[in-house]
């Protein structure tokens, strides 16, 4: 099972040396491809071996195993961090090390920066030894700079590169994990908390990499840090001290309570996410039942809580990002300050030092050390929740599947088990029985019997709490709910299997799927979309079914099959496959198909999850109670064998001619129990994106969205009266130096007369501007975090609203894991990551600005390498853009991949657990894993590669700068040069930073780009009209069909065709046909889930002209898939609290629910869990159903909602409907004949056009009719009951 994108691309770091490596020369090419043309998947290098998924997870899981085997001989819980702090130690130790060097050189920077200061404060143009000396200073400084550059990109690099690993080898483990969960906890947790873990959790993790070593590398820096301080201005420095380590507590106190309020979010964030994935997932239902501002409120609600906290935690994050702006200036200011207060005379070397010493210490005490305090807290939360998930239940290996020697059988004795532990009802009590080869079990039984906790009884999914379960042989399993995955009809039939053309078309007709395979375009090569849009149920059913029969395997687990398709397709599957193709199979059969009883070899009745009754059908005495209690009736004539079935005895079905599957084929050896790599094709295509760089619109649409006009100017103003206080402030404590300088020189030098500056008037000046800095700092980070979230609420809305109004046809092109990718990683993008990189960004550029204009005014020649030094900068930018741009939308598209492909696989688990194919989805997750890292290692190499250069470029123009000013020693005071030198060495990691940063807000912003994308959906109809019909209409239910054609997608093919009939007012009408004929599209048609052509015309208004809420809200639909979704019983079934208890009880009364209900100890007030898992599939419909009769609207569409309901069941349910919408128009669609017999009109479709229209039993005269023949083929008992019902219904209406 493989992407199948394309051939590997060989990464060219593989081959490169070491300066290659160093400099990124290997990356070239790809950023020469990138400036020519818009990148694609194909020019990604290859991930290297080592760095594969499927490497790095097992490397990882198996620590994790052993810790686990450690912590059970302790009897402690396991330590996920202990696990990954002996998979990476190595690696990351070595890492320590770089880190320490890096910091070390750039500790020794300062102490030369003061010695080349000294020069010119003892300045003798004769003294040529001071200026050797100097220019050795310099030159050292120069190289300390150029080295600094290359440790502080190389340990980056690196660290990051370990930092993916991690994450990638982490959710390996997660996926590996999902995999293996039992049924007891995926009841515990849901899709949406998975991805959360994938898309948020991981990444924390991979974020704490990268600071973790300036825990102990900060401290270090600090001491050295102090100690060169003391040497040069005594024990004034430990007030600059002080102040940091005040500031380090406030951080502290503010990350305390930012994680308190990060916490608080996730449970939004998550509720949001979960909400949201059943919004998608039950898109269909929700605008049939006009839901879509039920559930806006309600996801807006839980955004606008999200946001509140994100808002108060980005205001402190603004704060805390704020003292680290000004954090520097502060000590510098009170470090002098107190120096003066002690009477010092203090030098420009000493004070240009003690700010390049501040300066050095100011990223990592203020940033590096306070972020990786944070990022371990976040850590720690996340991998706590990542070692929870992966300490959940595993499905039981209890019941494993022998390698097949012959002897294969299903053997049960005494099985009693519990869907939940604390549950006293159980789901199987006392279960004994035992299947042979050849032999066929049917099981039947009222809806909620245990019918499917009995076949995951046998899959091992049901672990027993007494009794034991026997299985020899490999399974197939055929799920009550059809599981297709995104690709071709093809490789979902093959699931692995090698392509046997004969084999194959056998499989295609003994599953009927020849005919559909006509009508696509594309045959057995159709594309389906995620969940499999385009088919209809009865097609899934038969798509599922095929792949069953394709992998010949020894047992088969039908789980009601036959209820998705229409009778004779019905009779065609059990004769052809399931009598013939399987014949010599163990097959157990969950069926309410009463008819193809008598050719089963034994009948097991569940109720309550014990066994009523058990035996062959001859056993059961005619007059049999059970049958009439249990299953509605009971045929009391033995039927007559049907000629096209071939001789058929009770417990040998022979296997004709036309068999599926030949018998000459050998049975596949062992290692065929597993799916091939090999015709498995997952094909979920990338999805569009745009090229090239953000337009200026999206920057836009970003900020208007947030504020308005009067506020953004505001914030404007505050940023730029920051940074002049903050250049001004450099700029006074240079002339505070001369001064200072001069005086020192009168003191100790020759002048005789002294002059005292006034320091009152410096302290002043020098006090207002870093108050300044610190108010103006604040006020600016507070209003940028304003803005931008609300802009991310904001965005967010607009996109929940575009989404809620887009067609259906949306939802059916992008899989739910794309649109969840969206609302998940996008959002947390905007809500999180691009407000800090663009206060980051917004800081550094006005730094940038600010201390170049005083370099410039400061010594004028600057702007002669200065002018240079930006184009060159400006021109990388612009470069690196048009790669990088490519890279990012490629990085984010290929993450979609990897939330789809996980959401698909946990939607089929069972399906994928029964076929042995963990390991096939598990390389596939990898491949995806693998693609998205090429585009993320990409990403990463290529921020370094523009860091490296602009920080070699940078070094230069610092070692230019450091000579220029020996060269003009003669016009240079030292207060000038210390001040010139300091900010050269500050423009060193600012200017590169800045470039770096605004590209990461240029990425981040393709973030927004999608969110904006989305926002601007392809719309359906207005929900309201100007003309809205009166309330009370429909007031009669005539509808009316004029040449209605209908297709899905505007290429797809035609699935109604011309379609003209009327239907009277309060006539009840059954449509009937083949499945995939177009029956449910009639109801698609009626609620304009997308536009047909041609005229639809309900009670004199053509439905066209009114508003689709005005439409929707006036017909009743009980839909073919039950939707439910996660809450109380009550809120599912009354989601806008209008009904009374009593109204639902009566209701659940009346679907036959009241009695299970009821059993439950919450009673109405029960937790549905995601989907409504914990009720069966007929539950779950019968649940939908009680929820439209609660409405009472004058049209009523009933869409094969008790299709997996017992016929009993059925009939009293229909009974109901009947007497209850009595005076209503009633459409239903079903495969099941009786349910409709003695409807007033039938409607039979055909490939998507009406061939018969009329009373059934004016239809039933006509024996060469399609209806008559449907009818025949339920056997010729069954055919005489149903012709004298609809007799006697034609006689009553007469």
């Amino acid at each position: 099972m493989q992407p199948g994108y394309r051939e590997l691309k060989r990464s060219p770091m593989q081959d490169a040396n070491l300066c290659s490596r160093l400099f990124l020369w290997w990356l070239n090419p790809l950023f020469t491809t990138g400036y020519k043309r818009k990148l694609k998947q194909d020019d990604m290098y290859s991930v290297l071996p080592e760095d594969g998924s499927r490497h790095l997870g097992e490397e990882l899981q198996g620590y994790w195993d052993q810790e686990v085997l450690r912590a059970e001989k302790d009897a402690q819980e396991p330590s996920l961090t202990k696990a990954i702090m002996k998979c990476y130690w190595k690696s990351y130790l070595v890492l320590g090390i770089f880190t320490f060097l890096e910091e070390g050189t750039r500790v020794v920077q300062p102490v030369f920066l003061g010695k080349i200061i000294n020069y010119f404060e003892n300045y003798d143009p004769t003294d040529s030894t001071a200026l050797y000396k100097a220019c050795s200073y310099t030159a050292v400084l120069s190289a300390c700079v150029l080295i600094w550059a290359i440790l502080h990109h190389f340990y980056f690099y690196h660290i990051q590169y370990v930092g993916m690993r991690l994450r990638v080898a982490m959710c390996h483990m997660i996926y590996h994990k999902a995999l293996r969960l039992s049924s007891l906890a995926m009841r515990r947790t849901t899709t949406g908390q998975i991805v959360n873990l994938l898309s948020n959790d991981v990444n924390k993790i991979d974020q704490v990499t990268m600071f973790l070593h300036f825990l102990w590398v900060g401290p270090l820096q600090a001491i050295a840090v102090t100690a060169l301080l003391w040497m040069e201005i005594g024990i004034s420095c430990l007030a600059g001290m002080m102040v940091l380590i005040i500031l380090l507590l406030l951080q502290s106190c503010i990350r305390k309570l930012f994680l308190s309020l990060r916490r608080k979010t996730t449970t939004f964030t998550v509720s949001r996410i979960r909400t949201m994935s059943e919004v998608i997932t039950g898109i269909r239902t929700i605008k049939m039942y006009c839901w879509e501002k039920l559930f806006a409120d309600l996801i807006t609600r839980l955004r606008r809580r999200e946001i509140s906290k994100i808002l108060r935690s980005s205001y402190l994050r603004g704060i805390d990002l704020a003292l680290f702006f000004v954090v520097s200036k502060v000590m510098v200011f009170v470090t002098f300050i107190i120096s003066v207060a002690l009477d010092n005379l203090i030098t420009a070397s000493q004070v240009f030092m003690v700010v390049a010493l501040f300066e050095a210490l100011w990223f990592t005490a203020t940033l590096y050390f306070p972020m990786a305090i944070e990022k371990v807290s976040e850590a720690v939360v996340s991998i706590r929740r990542i070692r929870n998930f992966l300490s959940l239940d595993e499905i039981s290996q209890c019941n494993p599947q022998l390698p097949s020697d012959g002897k294969t059988i299903v053997h049960m004795q005494d099985f009693t088990a519990f869907w939940n532990k604390t549950s006293e009802t159980p789901a199987l009590r006392g279960l004994s029985f035992t299947v042979r080869p050849g032999e066929l079990l049917a099981v039947i039984g009222p809806v909620g019997a245990g019918k499917s906790s009995l076949l995951s009884a046998v899959l091992g999914e049901l672990p027993p709490s007494q009794g034991l379960v026997t299985v020899h042989g490999r399974i197939a399993y055929v799920p009550q709910q059809p599981w297709v995955f995104s690709g071709t009809v093809r490789s979902n039939i093959l699931f692995g299997k090698k392509y046997e053309k004969e084999r194959y078309e056998k499989v295609i007709k003994a599953c009927a799927l020849e005919e559909d395979l006509q009508f696509w375009g594309d045959g057995d090569l159709t594309e389906i979309g995620d969940g499999g849009t385009r088919l209809s149920a009865g097609q899934k059913a038969r798509v599922s079914l095929a792949r069953a029969v394709y992998q010949d395997a020894d047992i088969y687990l039908l789980d009601d099959p036959l209820s998705a398709v229409d009778a004779g397709v019905s009779r065609h599957l059990f004769q052809q496959c399931i009598c013939q193709a399987l014949h010599e199979k163990i097959t157990i059969l969950v069926t309410h198909q009463l008819q193809f009883l008598k050719d089963a070899s034994q009948i097991l009745i569940l109720k309550d999850g014990e066994i009523r009754q058990k035996g062959t059908y001859a056993e059961f005495p005619k007059p049999g109670v059970d049958f009439e209690d249990i299953l509605l009736k009971k045929v009391n004539e033995e039927a007559e064998p049907s000629p096209d079935l071939g001789t058929l005895t009770l417990r040998n079905r022979t296997f004709s001619e036309t068999s599926v599957q030949s018998q000459q084929s050998s049975r596949p050896s062992l290692k065929d129990a597993a799916p091939d790599t090999e015709n498995m094709q997952v094909t979920l295509s990338l999805e569009n994106y745009s090229e090239g760089i953000v337009h200026f619109k999206t920057y836009k649409n970003y900020f208007t969205g947030g504020a308005d006009q009067f506020i953004i100017i505001f914030l404007i103003v505050a940023s730029i009266a920051a940074q002049v206080a903050y250049v001004l402030q450099d700029w006074w404590l240079s002339s505070w130096a001369n001064e200072q300088s001069s005086l020192y020189a009168m003191v100790y030098g020759k002048e005789n007369l002294i002059v005292t500056p006034d320091p009152a008037w410096y302290f002043k000046i020098y006090s207002v501007l870093t108050v300044g800095t610190v108010l103006f700092g604040i006020t600016r980070s507070l209003l940028i975090f304003y803005v931008l979230v609300n802009s991310s609420k904001t965005l967010h809305n607009k996109m929940l609203e575009s989404i809620l109004r887009a067609p259906v046809l949306f939802f059916d092109r992008n899989p739910i894991g794309r649109i969840l990718n969206h609302f998940s990683k996008d959002i947390g993008h905007m809500d999180d990551l691009l407000p800090l990189t663009f206060l980051d960004f917004i800081q550094t550029f006005l730094l940038v600005i600010g201390v170049a204009s005083v370099m410039v005014a400061m010594i004028p020649w600057i702007a002669i390498p200065l002018a240079p030094l930006g184009i060159i900068f400006f021109v990388l930018r612009q470069y690196f853009l048009e790669t990088s741009g490519d890279v990012k939308r490629l990085e984010c598209a290929t993450r979609s991949l990897v939330f789809s492909h996980l959401a698909s696989s946990l939607r089929g688990l069972w399906t994928i657990r029964a076929y042995k194919a963990e390991q096939k989805f598990q390389e596939v997750f990898d491949e995806h894993q693998d693609l998205h890292s090429e585009a993320w290692l990409m990403l990463l190499t290529m921020s370094r590669w523009l860091a490296v250069r602009l920080d070699t470029v940078c070094a230069i123009f610092v070692t230019i700068v450091a000579f220029l000013c020996l060269i003009l020693a003669e016009t240079l005071d030292p207060g000038r040069a210390g001040l010139v030198l300091s900010l050269a060495l500050t423009l060193m990691g600012m200017f590169q930073w800045c470039v770096r940063q605004s590209v990461e807000v240029e990425n981040m912003m393709i973030s927004v780009e999608r969110v904006i994308e989305y926002t601007d959906c392809e719309k359906e109809a207005p929900w309201e009209c100007e003309h809205r019909p009166l309330p009370t209409w429909p007031h009669k239910g005539e509808i009316f069909f004029r040449s209605v054609n209908f297709r899905y997608s505007l290429d797809g093919p035609l699935v109604l065709k011309d379609l003209t009939t009327a239907i009277k007012p309060r006539e009840k009408v059954g449509i009937v046909g083949r499945t995939g004929a177009g029956k449910s599209s009639l109801t698609s048609a009626l609620f304009r889930l997308l536009e047909p052509k041609g005229g639809i015309h309900i009670d004199e208004i053509w439905t066209i002209d009114i508003g689709l809420h005005d439409l929707r809200k006036k017909m009743l639909v009980v839909p073919q898939e039950p939707f439910l979704f996660t809450g109380t019983m009550r809120k599912n079934l009354d989601p806008f609290n209008e009904r009374t208890d009593e109204e639902l009880w009566n209701v659940l009364e009346e679907v036959q629910l009241k009695e299970a209900i009821e059993g439950l100890p919450g009673k109405m007030s029960t937790k549905l869990a995601e989907s409504g898992l914990n009720f069966s599939v007929g539950q779950r419909q019968l649940l939908c159903l009680a929820r439209t009769i609660l409405r009472k609207n004058q049209i009523l569409i009933i869409d094969k909602a008790t299709a997996h309901v017992d016929p009993r069941t059925d009939e009293l349910i229909q009974k109901n409907i009947h007497e209850k919408f009595a005076q209503c128009t009633v459409l239903t669609i079903t495969h099941r004949l009786s349910t409709v017999i003695n409807s007033n009109r039938i409607m039979v479709l055909d490939s998507g056009r009406q061939k018969e229209y009329g009373p059934p039993h004016i239809l039933l005269q006509n024996r060469e009719g399609l209806f008559s023949k449907m009818v025949q083929q339920l056997g010729k008992d069954k055919a005489a009951v149903l012709t004298e019902i609809a007799k006697q219904a034609h006689i009553r209406r007469r």
